[in-house]
């Protein structure tokens, strides 16, 4: 890295007791894992605080509102998002941070390659494709996937005033970081067999609202404003 900053995890939690120790034991030495409870009744709460991972809460449910809510209770120069199924191993993002560090990419994500038959259903592929493909013409990015692992500058991301507190989430993200020109950048990750069913992908149904929350945040009109939003020494330049 080109400089040496702080690092926090945000790992939106929801009944993920039997996946959590794997998922902590993960997290580089030096940064800190924002475990945000998300209405577990596992004891996924009370098992992170004895990892050692600080926990918040947010009692709304939503994928949108428990990424949200770990990024408000976030200090760190970088903010990382993971998530908490051991499907992603968060160590993989050391190579994201020392991107962003180093003023080479101002938002990574991580492209997921599946490890094994039947780890990305096919209904979920498909709505992932679709997605991408809505999304290169809203943006003209070409990107191959659109999933929770990646990680930018905290204070970047605080400016883009995400509102989105369901599904769409992390596709708000990206729709207006590049509204507001920010270099993105996609890394190969291994997809591995996650713990648990997907509390949004593992049914058709579940697939489908998801679709339809993120086409919500497609239909946005383009926000010229945010990228004055993100503030001094924030993203500029838009390659795609």
């Amino acid at each position: 890295m080109s400089e040496t900053v702080t690092v926090d995890v945000v790992l939106p939690c929801l009944n993920e007791a039997e996946a959590l120790p794997w998922v902590l034991a993960r997290i580089p030495a030096g940064w800190r894992a924002l475990v945000v409870d998300n209405g577990s009744t596992d004891g996924s709460a009370e098992l992170a605080r004895s990892l050692g991972a600080t926990v918040v809460t947010e009692s709304r449910r939503g994928f949108g509102a428990a990424c949200h809510a770990g990024l408000l209770a976030a200090e760190a120069d970088v903010v990382c998002f993971c998530d908490c199924d051991a499907s992603l191993d968060p160590g993989l993002l050391s190579g994201f941070v020392a991107a962003v560090a180093a003023g080479e990419a101002d938002l990574v994500l991580g492209r997921r390659r599946p490890q094994g038959r039947g780890v990305w259903s096919p209904h979920a592929r498909a709505g992932n494709l679709a997605l991408a493909r809505l999304l290169r013409r809203r943006t003209g990015l070409r990107l191959r996937d659109l999933g929770p692992m990646r990680a930018a500058r905290r204070e970047a991301l605080l400016g883009l005033d995400l509102s989105d507190r369901r599904s769409g989430y992390p596709l708000q993200m990206v729709v207006r970081a590049a509204d507001a020109g920010w270099r993105i950048r996609e890394e190969d990750v291994p997809y591995l067999p996650r713990s648990g069913k997907s509390k949004v992908t593992g049914t058709w149904r579940g697939t489908w609202q998801a679709v339809r929350d993120m086409s919500r945040v497609l239909a946005e009109p383009a926000d010229h404003r945010a990228a004055g939003r993100a503030g001094a020494g924030s993203p500029s330049g838009g390659a795609r």
